[in-house]
């Protein structure tokens, strides 16, 4: 039936350029241009889809994505709107929601029972007895929905968010739009113009507002032409405006990328929706809109019918008219629902134009019934006018006129939405017919007829009909064609008691559909006013809610951001083929196999090595913090369990920290540097949390101290294992003798010639030294102890084997052997707290519990029979007879002990000896002895140290790296600079220039004596005399990036001020050329503008998902962040610039 026009119809379709698709297996072609709807009709596809409820047959009403009639599949993609979809090539394209084939729904059976489901019936009749829902349920999601998805097959597509600041959005790009747009960029303000539609234009390119048909497309393409030469205005085309919400953020959806607008004002544009007649059968395939019908004409050249009728309640229709009949449709009548008779002198000059032209128009007469043949429209039957009522009882049936194509243009609705989610509200005027909008906040405006006003002049007639509702005995006359929502349902629902609107809504489920109630609230709103006999300005409509338009929740949840952090050493874990694990956002050796070895084997030579000779370990990850001040020993005493006022400086001690609730929530090193200088380690996961609970206990107590995060600032590796003493002295000068370097001390020197910090740990149970220097030495470390050690078989292990060796020592791990209940008392570590001192978070809750009963406690275990493969699991539980009395936290093979080792939760009256039974796989139990802690080297024989005579290695200067792989970095110039998309963005890796931080409370005076120019206020920077740059983070905080010649000064600690480790903890990239600021607006929310972040402007944001200290200055972006996430942020970046600029 549906077939092609030739030119001038179908501007949106190009002819040379034809595509090939399926739509249920079957081979069709459409035209570049096309969406997939317009291909489909004009393919002679009379059927695209099935309804909600009672699976009637659906072709289309609007043909502009706001109707559940066109939803389909395109390649496994559920619930994509045929009429908004643009066609591709090999589209994979398949009907929804029926039973069997589209043509032959086993579904429709449904519908027979229509009149034995009325509104409310799942609420009436299928919630009892208790539960029976459940069941019920599975039957009806089978039977109704929108489309199936299969995540297995599901199509992997990214999703990006970007920012955007403007001066003025203006959305809507139709002839109001338009003009708005010019009218505000003409006076100096930048514009982003968004338009849903693929091109601008709006209805002026389908609609017909003169006789000859030529107004409405000379004034497109004069608007179209002056907003492309204007440079003020940007133009977003294909799409959406999806909210609104305070301050003008405003959501734009685009393809698959969400745009987080903000604007300083907006002007809405959107115009109105056409409204459809409501009479029987008003859903057949043939039904439509006027302006879908002149959509598919104009835009895509698609004849969707041979022989029409129109339902007039304006002047709209005739215009239509004429276009149908230009198209070569037969008008057989127009049925005109207007009172006052169409005589010559009332005429506007398209109904005249419309007479001249012979077509029938019948007047006092209303659409009564459609009929259909083959699933398709057939005919329409007329009856003279009616009562506006929501039942009909008498009527005087008229002639039936065949035809295949019915349009109807009988009123619209502004577009309401985002202005009432803005603050706005509708006003329904009785007089004029029509809603206004008012209570818009400041900065928001309205142009076009969403203000109620029509015409290009906005003086045209009111289009709306008031009473396009046209009852009939027999029903089926629906108001809201996504949820098959009836006339009967809206009136049996006020009935029942709902009569409030929006209860009418939750009741009937009208406007809950893909639509969102954009054709059916002012039907609805007529109907429950007439039920309620009230007016439609007390009923009003629906409360509108973000988002407009259905919207993929993948764009939404956005790029999902996973901010890598790496080492200095991951080069060389690569090189070494080593396996990763996550832990947090890092990334973490697991183990090192050697070739042929599986992960098993791999481990367990690992562990052995490090008990027989010595091993290296990467713990770069811990978390670092750096305390200083005068309370710095108050703070550590009432952070943690244990005693440190006391804490002799060089030394360091096991720090526990508990929460309120007396829950242990982390654990580490504290080490005393100086009286008033600690160095806390914590736990990989844990340091977040750690730092901000520090923070914030600090801003109530108000102790002079100063708290920061240097995780990122050091590299650690630790040497553990008998001969990592001998390992250790060829690479430094410092005395490592039990009586000058003891057990938990802590010492300050030289390693492989790069200032370092030692710690004498033992968390594997071996003689160990953790070394800790600044990140970008810490390839140049790895490699030193690599080489000093492999006379005595050095080899690296994992974060697996390190687990293996604390098991065998019965160490704990925060985390996984504790959980969000789990007290010191458990642990048995009461040993961990200190009774000397009045204070320490969680203090008064575990002197509660060490008085109460205990229920479990954290014990050792052993498997003397097991083997490699019958280790108990994590969570494995504990039984006692039936009944679980606990659970395995931490179980392993140990090659040390040739046996199974493990940590469980047990009943506290369990002592050693006892035997438990464990739950492991296939449900049998595995018996288990409890036994002390812990299982290797219970005297501690392991940590004594013997004199060791070695001959040093002479080193060479110590080499610094960038982390960032990507650049080829020159040790002697380390400005690197590497250039993307030609000249247009430039971004320069200068991790290894000079750079420093400075914090204190006299830090600005003691710059200033340095003859510095030192920024008035926090966030700004300025350049000094030899180009540095010095930014004021704080009112204490000082970056300085570059600048030699200051660097060799150093601030006094006792002076308050005291030096950051910025070059250690922070890479530094410039990003420069004419597209920089458009690339890092889009990734950062701040406004990036010229006016709002000009040169000497310094902001600390967001970017991937990190934090980023971002600084203006000489017309170029620097940008400093976590040197462990240099490598991401560089990679993010050069994704972001590929992505925007090529």
């Amino acid at each position: 039936m549906a077939v092609r026009l030739s030119a001038p119809f179908g501007r949106l379709i190009n002819r040379d350029a034809r595509v090939f698709f399926t739509f249920n297996g079957a081979k069709v072609s459409g035209f570049e241009g096309d969406t997939v709807a317009s291909a489909l009709l004009a393919a002679d596809v009379q059927l695209m889809s099935r309804s909600f409820k009672y699976h009637r047959p659906r072709l289309g009403l609007t043909f502009a994505g706001d109707d559940a009639a066109t939803l389909v599949t395109i390649d496994r993609r559920a619930n994509c709107f045929a009429d908004t979809e643009l066609l591709c090539s090999d589209m994979k394209i398949t009907s929804q929601n029926h039973l069997g084939s589209l043509e032959y729904d086993l579904g429709a059976v449904i519908g027979l029972l229509a009149r034995f489901l009325p509104v409310g019936f799942y609420y009436k009749a299928f919630y009892r007895p208790q539960g029976i829902w459940e069941f019920w349920a599975k039957f009806f999601r089978r039977s109704a929905g929108l489309g199936r998805i299969n995540p297995l097959k599901q199509k992997v597509v990214p999703h990006t968010k970007r920012y955007l600041h403007v001066d003025h959005l203006v959305v809507g790009g139709g002839y109001h739009g338009m003009k708005a747009a010019l009218e505000i960029a003409n006076a100096g303000r930048r514009v982003l113009l968004v338009e849903q539609e693929p091109v601008l234009g709006g209805s002026l390119l389908y609609s017909r507002i003169d006789p000859e048909g030529v107004v409405a497309g000379r004034k497109a393409r004069e608007l179209i032409g002056q907003v492309e030469t204007n440079n003020n205005i940007e133009v977003m085309t294909t799409a959406h405006c999806n909210g609104w919400y305070a301050d003008h953020y405003v959501p734009v959806l685009q393809g698959q990328n969400l745009f987080k607008v903000r604007a300083s004002a907006v002007t809405l544009a959107t115009g109105s929706l056409e409204q459809p007649a409501v009479f029987r059968n008003n859903d057949l395939p043939g039904v439509m809109l006027g302006s879908g019908v002149q959509r598919l004409v104009h835009l895509y050249g698609v004849k969707p019918g041979h022989r029409a009728v129109i339902i007039a309640g304006n002047d709209e229709a005739y215009g239509l008219a004429l276009d149908l009949l230009d198209a070569n449709i037969e008008v057989a009548a127009i049925i005109e629902l207007r009172e006052e008779p169409v005589e010559a002198q009332l005429r506007s000059a398209l109904t005249a134009r419309v007479v001249d032209r012979g077509v029938r128009i019948i007047t006092g007469v209303e659409p009564h019934a459609a009929f259909a043949r083959r699933g398709h429209l057939a005919a329409i039957q007329l009856r003279r006018q009616t009562s506006r009522e929501v039942h009909v009882t008498q009527y005087e049936p008229l002639e039936t006129i065949a035809c295949d194509l019915l349009c109807s243009s009988v009123g619209f609705l502004p577009q309401y939405q985002i202005p009432c989610q803005a603050g706005a509200w509708l006003r329904f005027d009785e007089d004029d017919n029509g809603f206004t909008l008012d209570g818009l906040p400041e900065g928001f405006q309205l142009a076009g007829s969403i203000t109620g006003k029509w015409g290009l002049d906005e003086l045209a007639l009111n289009p709306n009909h008031s009473w396009p509702i046209f009852p009939h005995p027999k029903g089926k006359e629906f108001v809201d064609q996504d949820e098959d929502v009836q006339l009967v349902d809206i009136v049996n629902a006020v009935a029942d008691g709902f009569t409030h609107v929006q209860l009418v809504k939750r009741y009937s489920t009208v406007g809950m559909g893909p639509s969102q109630g954009r054709h059916s609230a002012l039907a609805t709103a007529r109907i429950t006013a007439a039920a309620n006999q009230s007016s439609i300005d007390k009923t009003g409509v629906t409360t509108a809610r973000p988002p407009l338009r259905a919207e993929p929740l993948g764009a939404s949840a956005g790029q999902v951001f996973f901010p890598a952090r790496l080492s200095s050493m991951n080069v060389a874990h690569l090189a070494l083929g080593a396996q990763f694990l996550h832990a947090g956002t890092w990334y973490r050796p697991a183990y090192y196999p050697w070739p042929g070895e599986d992960r098993i084997a791999s481990i367990e030579r690992e562990v052995i090595n490090v008990r027989r000779n010595v091993g290296m370990i990467d713990l770069s990850t811990l978390g670092g913090i750096d305390i200083r001040g005068p309370a710095a020993a108050e703070l550590m005493n009432r952070l943690y369990t244990g005693g440190f006022k006391g804490l002799a400086v060089g030394k360091s001690k096991y720090a526990l920290m508990c929460n309120e609730s007396g829950v242990v929530i982390d654990d580490g090193v504290a080490a005393r540097l100086t009286e008033t200088h600690f160095y806390v380690t914590s736990t990989t996961t844990g340091v977040e949390n750690v730092y901000r609970q520090m923070l914030k206990w600090n801003v109530q107590w108000q102790l002079d101290v100063d708290i920061t995060n240097v995780t990122g600032a050091y590299c650690v590796v630790n040497l553990a294992g008998p001969k990592s003493k001998q390992v250790l002295a060829r690479l430094t000068t410092s005395d490592l003798d039990d009586v000058s370097f003891p057990y938990l001390g802590v010492r300050e020197g030289v390693v492989a010639g790069i200032p370092a910090r030692m710690l004498r740990v033992g968390f594997v149970g071996e003689l160990g030294y953790e070394i800790h220097v600044p990140q970008t030495f810490g390839m140049h470390l790895w490699k030193s102890l690599a080489a000093a050690g492999a006379t005595f078989d050095i080899a690296p292990f994992g974060v697996e084997a390190q687990r293996l060796l604390r098991l065998e020592k019965g160490h704990i791990i925060i985390g996984q052997d504790t959980d969000a209940m789990t007290h010191l008392r458990e642990l048995g570590m009461s040993w961990a707290v200190s009774r000397k001192k009045s204070f320490f978070i969680g203090d008064r809750t575990t002197a509660e519990i060490d008085t109460t009963q205990m229920t479990r406690r954290l014990a050792g275990f052993i498997v003397e029979s097991a083997n490699r493969m019958n280790v108990p699991q994590e969570s494995q539980l504990v039984l006692q007879g039936d009944r679980m009395v606990g659970r395995v936290t931490s179980a392993a093979y140990s090659p040390t002990l040739d046996k199974v080792v493990g940590l469980a939760y047990v009943p506290a009256t369990s002592a050693v000896g006892d035997t438990i039974t464990i739950k492991v796989d296939q449900g049998h139990g595995l018996q288990a002895i409890l036994c002390e802690l812990p299982f290797y080297d219970p005297r501690v024989e392991r940590q004594r140290v013997s004199d060791v005579s070695v001959a040093a290695i002479k080193e060479s200067s110590p080499e610094r790296t960038s982390l960032i792989r990507a650049l080829h970095v020159d040790v002697e110039t380390s400005d690197v600079e590497t250039s993307v998309v030609e000249t247009s963005v430039f971004i320069v890796d200068r991790t290894l220039s000079d750079r420093c931080g400075v914090r204190g409370s006299a830090a600005a005076g003691w710059l200033e004596s340095l003859s510095m120019l030192v920024p008035d206020k926090p966030n700004r920077a300025r350049i000094q005399k030899d180009g540095a740059v010095l930014a004021r983070l704080s009112v204490g905080e000082f970056l300085l990036l570059g600048g030699s010649d200051y660097l060799g000064c150093h601030p006094e600690e006792a002076d308050g001020n005291y030096s950051l480790p910025r070059a250690d903890s922070h890479a530094w990239m410039v990003v420069s050329g004419v597209h920089s600021r458009e690339v890092l607006q889009s990734v950062c929310s701040i406004d990036l503008r010229p006016r709002c972040f000009s040169d000497g402007d310094v902001a600390q944001t967001l970017m991937f998902g990190i934090s980023v200290i971002l600084i203006r200055a000489d017309e170029n972006f620097h940008l400093c962040a976590d040197i462990t996430s240099s490598q991401y942020l560089y990679d993010a970046l050069g994704e972001t610039v590929n992505s925007m600029l090529i």
